[in-house]
C-alpha cells in the first residue's frame, strides 16, 4: 500500500484525481493499493513554556533562560481527528509520498509527522511546481528520492526551534521589563520581527525629524533654429551642497540676471538607442509590492489571492517562489500556456499572437534557478469567470508578465542637450518612443498610462534636432523654489520590499552580500504574516489605506532591545546557516547549541542590569499606569511604595484596581477608586497565605 500524505485536502483531491482515486473515505481518499490524505497545514505545533515545566508557565526573570532539554511537539487541538486518521493510515502502508509544498516549510510539515508516528518505512518525494494535472503527471514521473530533500526537514527544524528560543524568551524578558517601566502589553520578539519593526520605527523617526531644505532650480526657453526646448541650469559645485541642488537663492537670481537675452551655444547633442528587456516573470514579492502599489492589497491578501489562483483555480504555478527566473527544459511547454491563454480568454488573442515564441528572453537561465522558477501561467485551461476581481487582477498581471517574455525590447531614443550661455551650463533631455515591444503587453507599465510629475514630463520632451555649435537664445527663463521632501510611510508592498533588500543597509560587505543571496529577510512564505502579526500586537498601525506607522510601545521596546537582536545582520547569518543546514552542508545540533549561548548571554545581561538597578524602559509611558499631575503638566507616574516599581490598573473578580508591576514578587494593590495611595493590605503581609494571581499570562511566540 502506497500513501501519498498532501498539505491540503484540495492537493489531495488533485493528485488523486491525476492518479484515478476517487473513493472518498472519512479524511483520506482510497483506490487499489493507494491511498491519498492530508495534513491541513502544521497538524503538529510546539508546545507552550509550561508544557516542558510547571515553573514556565509564570512570567518571572528568574525562570529565564527557558531551554528545553528535547522538543516536544503537540497535536493541534482543532485537527486531531484528521491527525488519528493519517497515524492509522501509516500503520499499514509500505511506502509514504511525501507530497506537501516542495519547500522547506511543506518538507517539515510532513516529516514531522511521520517522526511522531514513528513510520520507518520507504519515503519518496514529490515535488510539484503547479497543481494542473499536466504538471501533476510530469512530477509523478519524476519522484526524488526520500534523502534529497530531508536537509530541508532538518533546516525546517532548527528555523522553528530558534525561534522558539528567541520568542519564548526575549518576548518574556521584555514584556517583564516593559510591565516594570509602566508598560501592561505585551511586547513580542521574533527573529525577523524585530528587525522588520525597526525598519518601520527607523523609517519614522527619519520623517518626523526631516527638516526640509529649500533649494533652487533655473529653467529656461532656448531657441534654436530647429525649434524650442526646455533646459535646466547646472550649478557648479562651488554653489551646491552634498547633492547637487543650488540653496542660494542669490546665486540662481545672479544667474538669472546674467543671462537675460542673451544667446549661446549647443555644446553637445548626443542621441542613443535604448533598449529595455521586458521585466522578468512575477515572484511572490514582487507580485505584493504591486499589488499594493496598483489596487492597495496587503500582503495577507495578496498572498491569499495567489494561493487561490494556484490551489483553486490552477491557474498558476506554485506562489511561494523567491525566484524570477525560468528553467530552459520548460521552452517546450509555451505552446500549451499560450493556447491555453486564448483558450481561456479569447481576449487575449491578440497580444498572444504578437508574441515570437522564438524569442528568449533573460528570464530563461538555469543557472538562477532555485527550488521553484517564477511564477507563470499553467497550461490547464481556466475559467476566468469563477475569478473574483483581486483574483484576476493578480491573475493578469502574472500572464502578461510572461507573454512579456515572448516580445521584443522597448526601444527609444535618449537625447541630451548640453548648451552654454554666458558661461552658465544648461542641459536638457528628451525621449522618443521607437518601438513599445514588451510595453505593448504591460500596459499599465507604460509611461503614457502613469500620471507624470513635470520633471517627468520634462525629461521625456520631443527636442529639435540640433548640433554641436548650433546658435541658441533665451527666450525666456524662471526660477523654481523647492522643498527636499522625506521619505515616504512604509506600505504592506514597500515594506516587503525593504524586507527583502534590507542587505543594502548592513555595512559589513559578507554579511551585506549573505543578505543579497538568501533575499534579505524573512522569507516569500513569512514575510506577509509578520507584518500582520505586528499589526495585530498593535505594535503597527494602517493610518490611511497604505501607510503603516510604529506605535509608542514598538519604539521603546526597539530602544530597549540590544542591536544583536534588531540589525538584520543577525538575521543573515542565521539563514546562512539554515541554508547550509538544507543544502546538507551544516549542522542543525551545531545551530542551535550557537543560537541558545545567544539567548544565554542576551538574558544574563538584561538579568545584571535589573539587578543593578539600570532603568532599561523608561521613555514609555501608558495610560495604564497610575498617575497625578506634574510640573509643566506632565505626568508622574506613580511608584508603589513598597519596592518602588510602577502601579499597574488590572480588572480583578471584583473589578478594577491598581497592583505592583512587580507581582508577585511584591503583592502590594490599591483601590482604583481613591485618589490617595491607602493601601489594602491584603495578603501582602500574609506569607502563610499566597494570593491567587489575579491575571493569567499567556504565552507567546515570536
Amino acid at each position: 500500500m502506497i500513501l501519498y500524505l498532501c498539505e491540503k485536502p484540495s492537493q489531495a483531491r488533485d493528485i488523486g484525481r491525476v492518479l484515478g482515486i476517487t473513493a472518498r473515505r472519512d479524511g483520506y481518499l482510497e483506490g487499489p493499493n493507494t491511498q491519498v490524505t492530508w495534513c491541513i497545514g502544521h497538524l503538529l505545533e510546539m508546545i507552550v513554556p509550561d508544557g516542558y515545566k510547571p515553573e514556565w508557565k509564570s512570567w518571572r526573570l528568574e525562570t529565564l533562560p527557558m531551554v528545553p532539554e528535547s522538543w516536544k511537539l503537540n497535536v493541534r487541538k482543532s485537527v486531531n481527528k484528521q491527525y488519528n486518521v493519517v497515524r492509522n493510515l501509516l500503520k499499514n502502508v509500505d511506502e509514504v509520498v511525501l507530497a506537501t509544498d516542495a519547500d522547506r516549510e511543506g518538507e517539515t510539515i510532513g516529516r514531522e509527522v511521520l517522526d511522531r508516528c514513528r513510520y520507518n518505512g520507504k519515503v519518496s518525494r514529490l515535488w510539484l511546481s503547479a497543481l494542473d494535472d499536466d504538471s501533476i503527471k510530469k512530477a509523478l514521473g519524476a519522484m526524488l528520492p526520500s534523502e534529497k530533500t530531508l536537509p530541508l526537514y532538518h533546516a525546517g527544524m532548527g528555523r522553528a526551534r530558534a525561534d522558539w528560543l528567541v520568542g519564548m524568551n526575549l518576548s518574556r524578558v521584555y514584556t517583564i521589563l516593559g510591565r516594570q517601566g509602566g508598560y501592561d502589553g505585551v511586547l513580542t520578539v521574533g527573529r525577523v520581527q524585530t528587525p522588520t519593526l525597526k525598519l518601520v520605527v527607523d523609517r519614522d523617526r527619519q520623517i518626523e525629524n526631516f527638516k526640509p531644505v529649500d533649494f533652487y532650480e533655473l529653467l529656461v526657453i532656448l531657441k534654436a533654429e530647429a525649434g524650442r526646448f526646455v533646459a535646466t541650469w547646472v550649478p557648479y559645485k562651488k554653489n551646491t551642497d552634498e547633492d547637487g541642488r543650488c540653496i542660494d537663492k542669490d546665486v540662481v537670481e545672479g544667474v538669472l540676471a546674467k543671462i537675460k537675452d542673451q544667446s549661446g551655444t549647443v555644446t553637445k547633442a548626443d542621441t542613443k538607442r535604448v533598449k529595455e528587456s521586458p521585466p522578468l516573470p512575477l515572484e511572490l514579492s514582487t507580485l505584493q509590492q504591486e499589488a499594493s502599489r496598483r489596487w492597495s492589497l496587503g500582503a495577507k491578501r495578496g498572498l491569499e489571492v495567489a494561493q487561490a489562483l494556484y490551489e483553486k483555480h490552477k491557474a498558476i504555478t506554485y506562489p511561494r517562489t523567491d525566484c524570477r527566473y525560468l528553467p530552459k527544459s520548460q521552452i517546450k511547454d509555451v505552446p500549451g500556456i499560450m493556447s491555453a491563454l486564448v483558450g481561456s480568454d479569447p481576449a487575449m488573442a491578440g497580444i498572444v499572437q504578437g508574441a515570437n515564441t522564438k524569442l528568449r528572453s533573460k528570464a530563461w537561465n538555469d543557472k538562477k534557478i532555485t527550488a521553484h522558477h517564477g511564477i507563470i501561467p499553467t497550461a490547464a485551461k481556466i475559467n476566468i469567470g469563477a475569478m473574483s476581481q483581486d483574483e484576476f487582477r493578480l491573475y493578469d498581471l502574472i500572464r502578461r508578465h510572461y507573454i512579456a517574455q515572448f516580445y521584443p525590447a522597448f526601444e527609444y531614443d535618449r537625447t541630451v542637450i548640453d548648451s552654454k550661455v554666458a558661461t552658465e551650463r544648461f542641459r536638457a533631455s528628451g525621449r522618443v518612443e521607437r518601438l513599445l515591444g514588451w510595453r505593448d503587453v504591460l500596459r499599465g507599465e507604460s509611461q503614457k498610462n502613469r500620471k507624470r510629475s513635470k520633471d517627468q514630463q520634462r525629461s521625456e520632451q520631443k527636442l529639435p534636432p540640433v548640433v554641436k555649435d548650433d546658435v541658441v537664445g533665451v527666450e525666456n527663463a524662471k526660477i523654481e523654489a523647492k522643498k527636499t521632501k522625506p521619505p515616504p510611510r512604509f506600505a504592506e508592498g514597500t515594506l516587503i520590499g525593504a524586507m527583502k533588500n534590507v542587505g543594502r543597509m548592513v555595512e559589513d560587505k559578507r554579511l551585506r552580500k549573505i543578505l543579497r543571496e538568501t533575499s534579505g529577510i524573512g522569507t516569500e512564505a513569512t514575510r506577509a504574516s509578520i507584518i500582520e502579526n505586528l499589526l495585530m500586537r498593535k505594535l503597527l498601525v494602517q493610518e490611511g489605506k497604505k501607510n503603516l506607522v510604529s506605535q509608542p510601545a514598538a519604539r521603546a521596546l526597539i530602544d530597549m532591545l540590544p542591536h544583536s537582536v534588531t540589525d538584520p545582520a543577525t538575521t543573515a547569518v542565521w539563514e546562512q546557516a539554515l541554508d547550509d543546514i538544507a543544502y546538507g552542508e551544516g549542522s542543525l545540533d551545531g545551530f542551535l547549541d550557537k543560537s541558545v549561548t545567544w539567548i544565554n548571554r542576551l538574558v544574563s545581561n538584561v538579568k545584571e542590569r535589573d539587578r543593578l538597578g539600570i532603568s532599561q524602559f523608561s521613555n514609555l509611558q501608558p495610560d495604564a499606569c497610575i498617575q497625578s499631575s506634574g510640573v509643566g503638566g506632565q505626568p508622574n507616574f506613580k511608584k508603589c511604595p513598597s519596592c518602588s516599581k510602577a502601579l499597574l490598573r488590572r480588572k480583578g473578580s471584583k473589578g478594577y484596581f491598581f497592583g505592583c508591576s512587580g507581582y508577585p514578587a511584591c503583592k502590594f494593590t490599591m483601590d482604583d477608586n481613591q485618589e490617595e495611595q491607602t493601601v489594602i493590605e491584603a495578603e501582602a503581609k500574609k506569607p502563610r497565605k499566597v494570593r491567587k494571581k489575579r491575571v493569567a499570562a499567556k504565552s507567546v511566540s515570536s
